[in-house]
């Protein structure tokens, strides 16, 4: 059975093959595409609506547990394509 993991976008369970992992690397935050990246980890799905949703609740910063300003723009470049 395979793991099962919550979208901090969309609050909506979803196995973790089909989630994208972030991590907190300082003050940028990374799409950790092989899920290997050191550090705590959150997860969203690769859609720009969960991301826009995680900016807006800013559930990155919670769920990363990270304080202050944190930069989304490699993430959002990746969803972008």
């Amino acid at each position: 059975m395979e793991p099962v993991r919550t979208c901090i976008g969309c609050r909506s369970r979803a196995p973790r093959s089909s989630l994208l992992r972030v991590v907190a690397q300082h003050t940028r935050v990374l799409a950790d595409t092989s899920a290997v990246l050191p550090g705590r980890g959150a997860w969203l799905h690769p859609r720009l609506e969960c991301f826009r949703l995680a900016q807006r609740r800013r559930a990155f910063g919670r769920a990363l547990r990270v304080s202050g300003e944190l930069d989304t723009s490699d993430v959002e470049n990746r969803l972008n394509g």
